[in-house]
């Protein structure tokens, strides 16, 4: 038998916290496992299947034997698919030399991160943040900097970075449609924020996995949009997860200057090589093939966001702002924080106990106060959810 030890564990690891959206799903396979009749409104996953014309693209790669290593970049046929989607959708050139295929969106953004800054450099990250993007910073031994952006109802502005901005400032992360919050950030003051980070010398990171889901009248928008001046600064990062429901395929990709390009390339050559084959054959097609099933997801995706958005005004004790974008809700719940449950993490906790229904708890993304809730689940579970949750804050504002 081995000798119990204590492992010790790299201090940038274990400064590291866990996964907040991570520990939710896990609660609710562990609540379905035990026969509980849960409603996951935690999930940060579409509920729609891989469409079938995808799909088939791996069957025809598995036939055709493409099981093989590929370029750590990826393959030339996602590549030419990725320099093409940007152009015809957004109008945008790139070569390929300033792109790569990585294993999932998360791969992209450590990537960019760890080939950019310094152990003493600080990185702008606004609030409410993605759960991972402190983490990765921290793992480099980098310093997470927090914008406060509360006053402006969570849109980041060119004012509040310019202000957040210190002499050892690197980078700034942005993220829109945001996860969790939804907001997104008008092109122009993009650009703005843009040019804060040109004229200050600094670099940033465009987490664009919810790219396409964005709701009339607002189109979606990308950062590759802006002045080549502007994109010599900046990293794309994007994903086929949520808008081609593949979250399981773990195929994501990033775009950005090719010197940063190849240093990120070192990264992944001692990390996970290539993405695999066989899912990038299927991301390429998602790209080159049919976006019908893209309009379907987002249409349906509205449907659900304006019903769940006038029942969570009717629950006593919230508070929530109309999402643009993505597919959640993050309504302020401090309402409701009295009596026993003091904070958000508690809400979260008796919404399990007592309704058992499972929402994410906001302070795991730098928002205390608040709960973050997935519309990625039917709409009849949406509203067996919310009836839940509805009953839990009525006791408590009683």
């Amino acid at each position: 038998m081995l000798t119990r030890t204590k492992f010790p564990v790299a201090d940038n690891v274990a400064k590291m916290q866990t996964s907040s959206t991570l520990m939710a799903m896990q609660k609710a396979i562990e609540m379905r496992a035990a026969g509980i009749d849960v409603v996951d409104l935690g999930p940060g996953e579409p509920d729609f299947d891989t469409p079938e014309h995808i799909k088939q693209a791996a069957v025809e790669a598995l036939r055709a034997g493409e099981t093989k290593y590929t370029p750590t970049a990826g393959t030339r046929q996602l590549l030419a698919a990725i320099v093409d989607y940007y152009q015809r959708h957004f109008g945008a050139r790139f070569d390929s030399s300033e792109v790569m295929a990585t294993a999932g969106g998360k791969q992209a953004i450590f990537n960019a991160i760890v080939s950019l800054v310094n152990p003493g450099d600080e990185v702008l990250i606004p609030k409410p943040y993605w759960v991972t993007f402190p983490e990765i910073v921290v793992f480099a031994r980098a310093t997470p900097v927090f914008i406060e952006t509360e006053e402006t109802n969570f849109a980041l502005t060119a004012d509040q970075v310019r202000r957040a901005i210190t002499p050892r400032t690197r980078l700034l992360i942005i993220n829109s449609p945001s996860n969790p919050s939804g907001r997104v950030i008008p092109p122009d003051e993009f650009r703005r924020i843009m040019e804060v980070v040109a004229e200050h010398d600094l670099y940033a990171i465009s987490d664009e996995c919810y790219l396409q889901f964005v709701y009339p009248p607002a189109g979606a928008w990308s950062a590759a949009t802006l002045d080549r001046t502007l994109l010599e600064r900046l990293c794309i990062a994007g994903s086929f997860s949520k808008t081609y429901a593949m979250t399981g395929w773990r195929v994501g990709y990033a775009i950005a200057p090719r010197e940063w390009i190849g240093a990120m390339l070192k990264v992944q050559q001692h990390s996970t090589s290539n993405p695999t084959s066989i899912a990038q054959r299927a991301a390429a097609e998602a790209f080159n093939g049919s976006q019908e099933c893209v309009a379907a997801m987002l249409a349906e995706y509205q449907r659900r966001r304006n019903w769940l958005i006038t029942a969570l005004r009717d629950v006593p004790g919230f508070r929530v702002i109309e999402p643009e974008g993505a597919f959640y809700a993050f309504p302020d719940v401090r309402g409701c924080l009295r009596g026993p449950v003091r904070t958000s993490a508690e809400l979260t906790q008796k919404l399990i106990e007592e309704a058992h229904t499972v929402v994410t708890d906001g302070a795991g993304f730098g928002a205390e106060g608040f709960i973050r809730i997935s519309y990625a689940t039917s709409l009849a579970r949406l509203q067996e959810g919310v009836a839940r949750i509805r009953r839990v804050a009525e006791k408590l504002a009683g």
